[in-house]
């Protein structure tokens, strides 16, 4: 876990902000501007509260939903965020910043009691590491070296993400939330809750970016 008080295992009332296209992952870092009504006052709320907002991707159609048929689907696996940073506007929009400090699995969305919705979420910890875990953290590791050599910038920057201390999860986490762009691909990451099959296809990305760039040459096409 980041910095500040460890995410409860159980959280009830967790504010929830629903977005399109977007992910939380733990260990990173997700500025948001707020500007709707409702996710100020969910903003204020959180400020003199416990700092916590669950950041959840809309399901597709979500588009074409009236809200009078009731709140649009979201995905019950999101991050959680603490407010690390925020700025008030004179007009009431905030500028927030979120670190990621977990995930959590939706259980019930609470009857509604203010403009946002809130939800309560269990917490899910990354098991204990394993040989396997750590044989794809090493391919992880390796691959992550690889295309760092064949990017313009930000290399170095890589080199340091991979090598995370606070464990193989939380590594591939930091890996996946700066490489990956699908909305689709990135969520699929954050849901898996198995670590070595989570790194296994940050891996698979990072193989794609490779042949992308060309740091597959005169190399063996991956990881085992």
């Amino acid at each position: 876990m980041t910095d500040g008080p460890p995410l409860p295992e159980v959280l009830d009332g967790l504010p929830i902000f629903p977005l399109p296209g977007v992910q939380l992952f733990p260990f990173t870092l997700l500025p948001l501007h707020i500007f709707e009504p409702r996710y100020r006052a969910m903003t204020r709320d959180a400020l003199g509260g416990a700092r916590l907002i669950g950041v959840t991707m809309l399901e597709p159609g979500h588009e074409d939903q009236d809200e009078r048929d009731g709140p649009p689907a979201v995905r019950l696996l999101c991050g959680v965020g603490r407010i690390v940073q925020s700025h008030l506007h004179p007009d009431g929009r905030y500028d927030i910043l979120l670190r990621g400090i977990g995930r959590v699995r939706i259980l019930d969305e609470l009857p509604p009691t203010a403009l946002y919705r809130t939800v309560r979420a269990r917490r899910l910890d990354d098991p204990a590491p394993t040989p396997a875990v750590a044989a794809e953290q090493q391919a992880l590791i390796a691959l992550c070296d690889r295309l760092a050599g064949s990017l313009p910038s930000g290399g170095e920057t890589l080199r340091e993400l991979v090598r995370q201390e606070r464990g193989a999860g939380a590594a591939c986490d930091v890996v996946a939330s700066a490489l990956l762009t699908e909305p689709a691909e990135r969520q699929e990451v954050l849901e898996t809750l198995d670590v070595a099959t989570r790194i296994q296809r940050v891996c698979d990305a990072v193989v794609a970016l490779l042949a992308r760039f060309g740091g597959l040459h005169g190399s063996g096409a991956g990881p085992n």
